[in-house]
């Protein structure tokens, strides 16, 4: 076949290269794929054909050479023998040094295994020294985390137990300790929250504990700054127009301004507050952190109220402790808001606030009704002012406490009425109603310092002992109604000058109360002792009122202007002319006490003629009598002298135009009191004898009353009086029906009461009686002509009808 010879031809040259192959190593190399594909082909005999023939070659080209050259060859087979025997040793130790390599190899192979294992071992122990490592430090973490927190560091700890979760735990979360850790994160993360808020509320007690303390300091400092004010105020009067904690008052106070929370006698650490803001924070338990802090500050609200307090007490403990509790709780909660304005905002602080003003008040009115001391409550009224201005420094909101104010003010002036009420009282009813003497000059100058009078010339021209017209009780009372207005406007004192709703409150309190006091107390006191019959009493009675209703007007210009005034210490004795002039005011007592002026005198009117009735009822007039007269009756003596004597004494002190008036009306009484003995129902007749007496009688009292001043004024009132008993005496009576005639003698006789007079009158001789007959006949004998007549009546006429004729003739 044609494959054969190339594939043949193949072979004979991998058979050439075995032979000349110079390792059997490269001989096997080169055969090992031959045989291979012999084998695959089934041509494995013809290979090993191949291969005897070669051998077959070999040994006959050995065996040509070994012909050729024998002993060479028996030579180098010799020598090929002895390196055969060479070799086979060295083969021996070779395989001997092969053993011992492999028993070495062995035992190095054991060894690299062991060290493998070793190497393992050693890298697991590394793995198990970091992990340890990673764990302590872990554990350290947590160890730390409680140390901290033992040592109250709070937000350290925190921070340490975030940095063991974030960081540390994360290189251990395939062990066990990891997750045990992660699980007690949440309940360490509580308990440092809850320590921290336990320490906030220790904290939190100890502000409450020095809220007093903070109170009281700020209580004692705006008291500093009122006084610097007032001091700036001396120095620079322009600066009296601001208030305190006006913005003028603020900027002048500035060198002295300091912080009430950081000063040498308090200091108030916001650490553990700020510690427990960033840790609520960090945990993300802001809204709760707020929620917790709100209840609890309203907690010590509650706790920081009793329930009940006095206001009795001289030293005003109870009231201080409120205050002060009250004001430096609400000064730590405006601290508190400006220096963590996300933890408390404006209307908390507002609510808060407002509960506890309401709480205090609540407490203070129901204290209020022990309250019976004006000057106590004045100092209650004060403490509040001064808690009122120390809170406007921190901006809060005191209108609930100013309306409390208002509602001491009520007590107040209830309580000032109520004792002054009392004082007038006392005064009027324990006064003697006589004109008050003094001893000398500087007791004159004294009463009339206090008292609403201008005396007519000054102390050194007058001469002492002296008298004031007025009796004790108007200076007492004077100085009682001054003292009343000081104590009303005390209650101000405190206050700024600015109009405010108590200043209004004030002045129109002031007003009703000393009208209430003036009319219910002091005039009508004086009023129920015009029933008096002693006369000096009343007229002092009327002296007094005339007074005090000259103080009155005082008082309306004095209270207009403290009204439009800021200060009142011109209610000390400054003269109302250098006051300036407010809005016009008018008292009531005013009109009351001029109105019961007339009163009095009408009292002292009704007196006098009184007793000059009782005097002229003793007149013991013989109406029949015929004996002329020899001297006035006593009656009309004892009348003189009795008008002679009040004048003198009792009526003495009384102004001349009300003396005068008195005069007048005493004598126009008199003068009709006289006449009405004629017109008596129970006279029938009068004779010209008694009629003689009773001119006698009126002539003595005429000239009695021509003694007088202004007797001119006081004679006309008598003219009646004498012109009628002039008709009484006339021989001419018709004269009284002649208009003409009438009117030049007797105008002043009354028209009716003088025909009636006339009808009365029988004419008598001196020393006769009168007939019986000529009375029951109702005419006049012959013999009974008017006394001193020069002729006799017309035949038939009677005094009937002369006064029927004046009657229908007009008069």
């Amino acid at each position: 076949m044609p494959s054969i010879a190339p594939y043949r031809n193949d072979m004979n040259n991998v058979l050439q290269q075995i032979v000349t192959s110079s390792s059997e190593a490269d001989t096997l190399d080169q055969l090992i794929p031959y045989i291979k594909d012999y084998s695959f082909g089934n041509k494995t005999a013809h290979l090993l054909s191949q291969l005897s023939d070669l051998a077959g070659e070999r040994e006959a080209e050995i065996e040509r050479q070994c012909n050729t050259n024998h002993q060479e060859f028996v030579k180098s087979v010799n020598q090929l023998l002895r390196i055969r025997e060479g070799t086979m040793t060295l083969t021996n130790e070779i395989l001997e040094l092969n053993q011992s390599i492999q028993a070495s190899t062995e035992r190095l192979v054991d060894q690299k295994k062991a060290l493998v294992e070793s190497r393992g071992v050693r890298q697991n122990i590394e793995d198990a020294r970091h992990a340890l490592q990673d764990c302590l430090e872990v554990l350290r973490l947590a160890n730390q985390v409680q140390e901290l927190r033992d040592q109250k560091k709070h937000y350290a700890a925190l921070r340490a137990l975030d940095e063991l979760q974030s960081v540390h735990l994360q290189s251990v979360t395939q062990y066990q300790l990891s997750e045990l850790i992660q699980k007690s994160v949440p309940a360490t993360q509580k308990l440092i929250a809850e320590a921290v808020m336990a320490d906030l509320n220790t904290w939190l007690f100890r502000v409450r504990e020095m809220s007093q303390y903070l109170g009281e300091l700020s209580f004692y400092h705006t008291d500093l700054r009122k006084q610097r004010l007032k001091e700036r105020s001396e120095k620079n009067p322009y600066l009296a127009n601001f208030k305190l904690n006006s913005a003028i008052e603020l900027v002048a106070d500035e060198h002295e301004e300091f912080d009430l929370l950081k000063s040498e006698d308090l200091e108030v650490d916001f650490t553990p507050l700020f510690e427990a803001l960033h840790i609520y924070r960090s945990l993300g338990q802001m809204e709760k952190f707020k929620t917790d802090y709100a209840a609890s500050r309203r907690a010590q609200r509650d706790l920081l109220l009793s329930n009940s307090i006095s206001l009795v007490d001289e030293e005003m403990g109870d009231l201080h402790t409120l205050l002060e509790d009250i004001a430096g709780f609400a000064i730590m909660e405006r601290a508190t808001m400006k220096k963590v304005p996300d933890l408390r905002s404006t209307t908390d602080v507002e609510e808060l606030w407002d509960s506890l003003c309401q709480t205090a008040i609540s407490l203070m009115s129901r204290a209020l009704s022990a309250v019976d001391n004006a000057e106590h409550l004045l100092m209650i009224k004060n403490l509040i002012s001064l808690f009122i201005q120390t809170m406007n420094k921190f901006n809060f909101n005191t209108a609930a406490m100013s309306n409390f104010v208002l509602v001491l003010f009520d007590k107040y002036a209830e309580l000032l009425k109520q004792r002054f009420s009392e004082d007038f009282i006392e005064i009027v009813s324990t006064d003697d109603y006589m004109p008050m003497p003094i001893q000398n000059a500087e007791e004159f100058e004294k009463v009339v310092n206090v008292s609403w009078y201008t005396p007519d010339r000054p102390a050194h021209e007058m001469t002492f002992p002296t008298v004031f017209p007025f009796s004790q009780m108007y200076p007492l009372c004077c100085i009682d109604i001054r003292n009343f207005l000081n104590q009303f406007y005390f209650f101000s004192a405190q206050e700024d000058n600015a109009p405010s709703p108590l200043s209004q409150k004030i002045d129109s309190q002031l007003l009703t109360s000393l009208d209430d006091l003036l009319t219910t107390k002091v005039c009508a006191s004086l009023v129920s002792k015009l029933s008096s019959q002693y006369l000096g009493q009343i007229v002092q009675i009327l002296i007094n009122l005339s007074h005090f209703t000259t103080a009155c007007h005082e008082l309306e210009t004095l209270l207009a202007s403290a009204r439009s005034s800021s200060q009142t210490n011109s209610l000390n004795g400054t003269s109302t002319s250098a006051a300036t002039t407010g809005p016009s005011i008018s008292l009531k007592a005013t009109a009351q006490f001029s109105t019961h002026q007339k009163t009095a005198e009408n009292r002292i009117f009704e007196l006098v003629n009184s007793k000059v009735s009782d005097l002229i009822e003793t007149a013991e007039y013989d109406w029949l009598s015929s004996d002329p007269p020899t001297e006035p009756s006593n009656y009309i003596l004892t009348l003189t002298r009795y008008l002679a004597n009040i004048i003198n004494s009792v009526l003495l002190s009384l102004p001349s135009s009300l003396k005068d008036l008195m005069l007048f009306n005493a004598i126009s009484h008199t003068a009709s009191s006289i006449l009405s003995l004629p017109l008596s129902d129970s006279v029938e007749r009068i004779t010209t004898a008694t009629i003689a007496q009773m001119d006698m009688d009126i002539s003595h009292f005429r000239a009695y009353v021509e003694t007088l001043p202004n007797n001119f004024v006081l004679l006309e009132s008598l003219d009646e009086l004498v012109q009628t008993i002039a008709l009484m005496r006339t021989d001419q009576p018709d004269e009284f029906y002649d208009i003409s005639l009438r009117n030049k003698k007797y105008r002043n006789v009354d028209p009716l009461k003088g025909p009636m007079l006339l009808e009365k009158v029988v004419h008598v001789d001196m020393g006769r009686s009168p007939t019986s007959a000529g009375w029951a006949n109702g005419q006049q004998s012959a013999g009974l002509g008017h006394s001193g007549s020069t002729g006799s009546r017309t035949g038939g006429t009677t005094f009937g009808a002369l006064r029927d004729r004046y009657m229908h003739s007009g008069r």
